[in-house]
This record gives structure tokens, sequence and C-alpha cells, in this order.
């Protein structure tokens, strides 16, 4: 833990705005680095122009590709384009626009020339395309350009196709060639126009509006009024600081924003466990100082930069462990949503807590367990054979109250007010319903972190057989199962390892030379370290092997 972890940040963590921008347009990738190449991961292309990892060469080679792979795919119909607060985001905004105008494609941006969250393009993109049949070429797309939670120095790209969520792998995999091929030939196929005429060439679209009207279809708003339910909702200084206000007037909610503040520098956050400024609302050091205040509401919330994610605070259980406010919310969901499908599914990655199984169990619901990364929700929640799709990094969407789809990317917006509707209709805040769950199935110790490793060793790593690992313990208990491709289909990228009341997951990082561990046992915290120590020392011995 660092030393000022929780404290608010200093000057000399604050980063130079001018400077980092001025290195997005100067700094140009050598495409023989693969630290500088278009790299797509689970959530599109992330970097720093400080690294000459995020440049303008990247942006305009990316959309150009995004542009192509729409014609290939016969996409004809507009790209909605959104943007967060990160400093990058603004001059990534500008080059997109650039490229998508040149090509004479339509881009819709925000009404207001503001910022909008990553739920409100994914309703956009889902409301344009609703009763178009898979092949019209009508269809629409969208752009997504955040970092997320990660650091001021960062700046993300990331494409959503005519489903409206996070591409997957054909597309991404597409994608980033053709742009490293764009780059690599000096992007002389790289159509563009001035940046005034494609501001004047874009089309206006009221995000805001359209996403905060439609929220009673999703949220039981009328039960969170009548209620009078005191609600906080920090922002985090990212892209619903709008939204909120307006959630707050359009719907005569009981809801003060914390923090109405936005900030490149993100001067006001209390720095994050590792001493970093990380716009984490699932961290308790992150979120610090909405924490301090919890005792002013009865639900206080946070989101991250793009508010694809979500922070669940309580005056009696301070900031909810993002895997507790998961069962809690499926728990509630699949209780008070009379027009859900009958048998439509629980939806959780492979390294969100077991206690989600355990209560679908109860539930008598079918637990769909997936490897990492929200795109593998999209088709479940499309066709609403998937209620609620959830990760353990405080991410997740579920269907509109009349059962069919909401939105098909992670939106922290709902997931925030679930929080007030639970205490509104119960009578109990999450925290609460957290420690009925407790009672029945027991308590969960989970925790997640990371240990070095290399590229080769990371490489190695994503290509685990199971075979590989030749344990035949972990911490007193005989090893059931090994995992490397996910219950639900799909290859995990890592290993997962199954005892009676534990296991542990490894998956190597996309952007730093770690792999990550997660684990959960429930057997204590004590039981939780061993397992954690015995999953360092079985996947070193597998790398080794």
């Amino acid at each position: 833990m660092h030393p000022r972890a929780g404290r608010v940040a200093e000057a000399g963590d604050l980063i130079d705005v001018e400077a980092l921008i001025d290195a997005y347009f100067d700094q140009h990738p050598d495409p023989e680095n693969p630290d500088q190449r278009v790299a797509f991961g689970t959530s599109g292309h992330r970097g720093s122009s400080f690294d000459t990892a995020f440049n303008e060469d990247h942006i305009a080679a990316t959309t150009q590709a995004i542009v192509e792979y729409r014609a290939q795919q016969g996409i004809r119909g507009p790209v909605y384009v959104g943007r967060d607060t990160h400093a990058l985001s603004q001059p990534a905004f500008d080059t997109a626009l650039e490229v998508l105008g040149g090509n004479g494609v339509t881009a819709l941006i925000d009404a207001l020339g503001t910022y909008t969250p990553t739920p409100a393009v994914s309703h956009a993109i889902l409301t344009h395309n609703r009763g178009k049949g898979a092949s019209d070429p009508s269809r629409a797309d969208g752009i997504v350009i955040t970092p997320s939670h990660n650091p001021p120095r960062d700046g993300g790209f990331k494409y959503n196709p005519p489903h409206g969520g996070p591409a997957d792998t054909d597309a991404t995999s597409w994608i980033q060639d053709r742009a490293n091929e764009l780059i690599a030939g000096g992007l002389k196929d790289v159509k563009r126009m001035q940046r005034a005429q494609a501001l004047h060439t874009a089309q206006k679209h009221d995000y805001l509006f359209h996403y905060v009207q439609d929220l009673p279809n999703v949220v039981d708003i009328e039960a969170i009024r009548r209620a009078g339910v005191r609600i906080g909702a920090d922002p985090l200084g990212g892209a619903a600081v709008d939204y909120w206000a307006q959630i707050a007037e359009m719907h005569d909610l009981d809801l003060t924003v914390v923090n109405p503040q936005v900030d490149p520098q993100w001067g006001f956050m209390t720095l994050d466990a590792d001493g970093i400024i990380r716009m984490d609302c699932s961290s308790p050091q992150a979120m610090a100082s909405l924490l301090e205040k919890k005792d002013q509401f009865d639900i206080a919330t946070g989101n991250d930069a793009d508010s694809d994610r979500h922070g669940i605070v309580t005056p009696d259980g301070g900031l909810m462990n993002p895997n507790h406010y998961l069962a809690v919310s499926i728990d509630y969901l699949f209780s008070n949503r009379p027009d859900w499908p009958a048998e439509a599914a629980i939806g959780k990655t492979l390294v969100s807590s077991s206690l989600i199984d355990r209560v679908g169990g109860r539930l008598g619901r079918q637990v769909r367990e997936t490897p990492v990364g929200f795109k593998w929700f999209v088709p479940g929640l499309l066709e609403a054979s998937v209620s609620f799709g959830g990760e353990e990094s405080a991410g997740a969407s579920f269907l509109r109250r009349d059962g069919s789809v909401w939105t098909t990317d992670k939106d922290g917006i709902i997931m925030a007010l679930l929080a007030s509707e639970i205490t509104a209709v119960t009578g109990r805040n999450p925290h609460q319903h957290y420690l009925g769950l407790v009672q029945e199935f027991g308590e969960t110790a989970y925790g997640r972190l990371s240990a070095p490793a290399d590229r080769e060793a990371k490489a190695k790593l994503k290509k685990l057989s199971p075979d590989d690992v030749t344990a035949t313990e972990v911490a007193g208990e005989p090893v059931e199962t090994v995992l490397t491709e996910a219950p639900a289909g799909g290859p995990i990228g890592g290993v997962k390892v199954l005892t009676e009341s534990a296991w542990f997951a490894a998956r190597p990082s996309g952007t730093e030379d770690i792999y990550k561990i997660y684990a959960e046992s429930f057997r204590g915290e004590e039981h939780l370290q061993q397992v954690q120590a015995a999953a360092q020392d079985v996947v070193d011995r597998a790398l080794k092997g």
C-alpha cells in the first residue's frame, strides 16, 4: 500500500496536460516496436502519448480501419461517437471526426458538445437499430473514446458494432491489423478533412435527454422518488457529471451531485492503493472522499470516467465489494422483474464470485460463466437469453423491466440507481441484503493481486493447457478442476483452478509486465491468503515446465 493512498493528490502527482496533448500530435509510433503498435485488448486500444502508444497516427489509422471494416460488413448508417473527460479524448475525438468526414461517414456527436458515457452510446446505437435486420445497410455503430478508469495520462479508443456492445475478437483483430498496416504505410491511405469542416459535417444527437428520459423503463424510478431515498452521486470527474444532474431534475429525485468538477488532471482525486491517480470506483482508496460523506446519504455512488463502472456506498457498510453487490443485484432483480423471460440466465465472468453461483442455484437460474470481457454477454442481452451480465471489476448491465434489451455495454449509471431501487422497494440497503446472503451461504473472502511476468511468460500463460498444471492440491484441498476454457465457451487466456471451497484464476495483463491472480475462499481471509500463495507457486511452476 502506498503511504499516501487515500489522500488527495499533490501537485507532483499531476500530469502536464499541455505536454500530453503536444506529444499526441508530435510523436509518431515506430511500426516495428510492439509497444507502439495499435493493440486492441478487451476494451479497445489504450495507451499514453508520453509513451508513443496513443497518438494522432494511431487514431487516424484506427478510424480509417473502422471505416473500411464497417463497409465490408455492409454498415452504411451513422457512427455514434462519444468521448469521456480524459485529456487525450478531445484530440482523439477531433482526429476521428476528420477521418470519418473524409470518408463520407456521418458522425453523430453530442448536441451540447460535451461528454458522453459509454452506456449512452450503446443505448443510442440500439435505439437506432431497433427493428432493423442483420443485413440492413442503414444500421448504425459507434466509437467510444475512453480508457475507462485508467490514469489521466492515458487515452482509449474502442469500437461498438451494430449490436451496441464491445466488438468481438474477429472485428478487433481485423481493425488492429489494418490500422498497423496503415501506420506502416505512412498513413497514405487515410482519408481526412479539415477539423472545422468535420465538425460542421457531423450531426448532433441529444444523448443525454434520450438516455435519461428512458431510465424509468429499466429502473423503478417512481419507487425511489416515492421512498425519498437520499442519493449522493460522485461522477469522479467523468462523463456522467451532467447526466446525474439531469436525472435529479427530470425525475425529481433527492439526489446530490457530490462533486461536479471536471479536471483533466484529476487533481481532486485521492490516490489509489499504488499511489496512482485512477478513477476506480471499486477502490476504497480512490473513493475515499465519497466515503467520508457516506453518512449524509442513504445510498452514495461513484462512476469511472466513462460511467461503465459503479461503486456502491452505504452508511453502515461503506464501499461494497463489487462481487457482493453483483450477487445482491442478481438476487433482487430476478425476484422483482416479473416480466423477464422465465428461462433467461445469469451471466458472470469466470473471475467473479462463486457466491453468484449459489444465488443462481437458489433462484433456479442457469449461470453462464464466460471468459473476461463484457463482449461475451452481448448476444445473450441482445436476445434476452441473459437477463443480467456482470464482471468482478464492477461492470454490469441488465434488461429493461419489460424483458427487452437496455444496453449491451456496461452501465454504471443503472447499476448505481438500482442500489436506490433496492433500498426503496425492500427497506434494506444492498449491504444489509449482502449480510442476509452471508447468513444463507457463508461469507466469501475475495482478492486480486499481481505477479511479475515478461512478454514471453505472459504469452506462455495465455496458451496453457490443463495438462500444464501438475498441482494436485491448493491450500490443503485437492484440485477438482483445471480450466483453460470457460464453462460457457471461449478461451480464458490463462488458467482457473478449483477446489471444494476455493478457486483461483491467473491471466496475463494486456498492458503491464505482470499477470493477475484472482482468488476466492469460503473458508475465510487466512485461507484466501494461502490460496493466493499457492496460486503464484502453481502458475510459476507451470510457466517453467
